[in-house]
Parts: C-alpha cells; sequence; structure tokens
C-alpha cells in the first residue's frame, strides 16, 4: 500500500499527515510521545473502499508547535480544521492513548462528524492524582534529559514484556525524534483533560474499542468500562500487546479495525 506524506495549510496552521487508500474516510491520531508514523503498520493494510488519514498532532512530526496553548481541545480544533482542509465531512475518527482523548475532544465540539468512533489502549477518565504526580515527574525528565529520556522511562510501560527488540528500538527512534516542547505541552494537556466518562452515553455512532491484553497504562478493565457506557460498541483485546497494540501486533490490530468499519455494530 502506497503511503503519502503530506502537509497542508489549515485555518489554523500548516499540519502534516499520512494517508493511505482511497473511499470512506478514517481519521487515526496517534499517542504521545510518538507521531503519526506509529500508524504505519495500518496504513500498509487499509481495506478496500477506505482511506486512512494520520495527522501529526501539534508539536509533534511535521506539524509545529504554534503560539497556541495546547490542551486537548487545541487538537481537536487542529484535526477538525485539517477535516475542513481536505473536503472530509464526516468520518470514522479516533486514536490511540492520547489520540483517543482528542477523540472524545473532537466529539463534544462536533459529534455529528463520527460515522464511527475508535478508541484504542485508552481511557475516558481524567487523571487520578497519582496520574498527575507521574506526569510530573515525566515533564522533569523531559526537562532534564528531553526526548531520550523520555524513552527511557516510558518504554517499559509502552510496549509488553516480551516485544521485539526491534519493535523496541523502532518505538525509542520515534521518540526519540520528536521535540521536547511538544511532549512537554502534550503531557501538560493530558494532566488538564476533563473527565470523558459522562460523554459516552451520548456517543450514538458505533464504537469499536481494541487494547493490548498486557496494556499497563490503560488496561483493559478500562476498555471493558466504556464498552458499559457505550451505546454501540464492541471490544477486541489483542492478544500478547502491551499499549501499543496498533504496532506490536499489527495483523491483529487491522483485522479487528477492519471488521468494524466493514460491519460496525
Amino acid at each position: 500500500m502506497n503511503i503519502s506524506e503530506r502537509t497542508i495549510e489549515t485555518a489554523r496552521g500548516p499540519m502534516g499527515w499520512l494517508e493511505a487508500g482511497t473511499g470512506w474516510p478514517v481519521i487515526l491520531m496517534h499517542g504521545c510521545p510518538l507521531t503519526a508514523a506509529m500508524w504505519r503498520p495500518q496504513l500498509e493494510r487499509v481495506p478496500a473502499g477506505w482511506r486512512f488519514v494520520a495527522p501529526d498532532l501539534r508539536g509533534f512530526g511535521r506539524t509545529p508547535l504554534g503560539d497556541v496553548p495546547a490542551t486537548m481541545d487545541t487538537y481537536a480544533r487542529d484535526v477538525l480544521a485539517l477535516m475542513d482542509t481536505l473536503e472530509i465531512d464526516t468520518a470514522t475518527i479516533g486514536g490511540l492513548s492520547m489520540g483517543g482523548y482528542v477523540a472524545f475532544a473532537m466529539h463534544r465540539l462536533a459529534p455529528a462528524r463520527f460515522t464511527g468512533l475508535v478508541l484504542a489502549d485508552t481511557r475516558a477518565q481524567a487523571d487520578t492524582p497519582e496520574g498527575r504526580e507521574g506526569r510530573a515527574a515525566l515533564r522533569r525528565a523531559v526537562a532534564a534529559g528531553g526526548p531520550p529520556a523520555v524513552a527511557s522511562q516510558m518504554l517499559p510501560k509502552l510496549l509488553a514484556p516480551r516485544a521485539d527488540d526491534s519493535i523496541v528500538a523502532a518505538v525509542r527512534l520515534m521518540i526519540e525524534s520528536t521535540s521536547a516542547a511538544g511532549i512537554d505541552a502534550a503531557i501538560a494537556a493530558m494532566m488538564d483533560r476533563p473527565d470523558s466518562t459522562p460523554d459516552l452515553p451520548r456517543v450514538s455512532c458505533p464504537a469499536v474499542l481494541l487494547v493490548g491484553e498486557h496494556d499497563a497504562i490503560t488496561p483493559v478493565a478500562d476498555s471493558e468500562a466504556m464498552r458499559g457506557a457505550l451505546r454501540r460498541s464492541t471490544l477486541t483485546v489483542i492478544p500478547g500487546a502491551g499499549h501499543l497494540a496498533n504496532i506490536e501486533s499489527p495483523g491483529t490490530f487491522s483485522r479487528g479495525l477492519a471488521d468494524f468499519l466493514l460491519a460496525p455494530i
């Protein structure tokens, strides 16, 4: 599958994205501290009749951080502006980890633009006090050692214990190639994000939840709780995978996503 790398000027500034396939659009948003490149395994497996678009969120990849304070709403408005520029009125929209938080924000702002919702290795709840303390410690690591320090601290949590060495090396490289300022802004935005749990019953479109069996950051129980609150949803647990289930088990993850797209609940 041919993957295009593009950058375009939107109403909110320049934005980069990856794209593959043609047909009905699917917007996939990356986690922190990664980039749109994390979705390459899925972009290489786009089902016939579908178009996958993976944006670089503000401060990541080819999208500059700019001067607008980063919040989940900031990222959400950026992606909505990209959809406007690409003349995408509605789409199946979702993301992994932080990308899921952005999807929740987009749904609060523009629910009519969703034909489906993808929630991968994410949660609806806001950070606990302990979670906020952990993110504050990560911000200190960014300030002291930049992206390499973040990679060393996060890799054991992002991947399953038995993750292949080549996957560990690829994820480390992706993290270390990101901007320290972009990572720090995203961590602060996640610390301050609202609780999306009350929004779940208001989601009327079909939803798919995909989560790694060994996800240590947003465990299977979080996805099970979201499934119980969503009106129309299906849950797929990815055997053997950790938090980055789409990278660790790309075939299983992509099949779960394709099954949802072709036959939504």
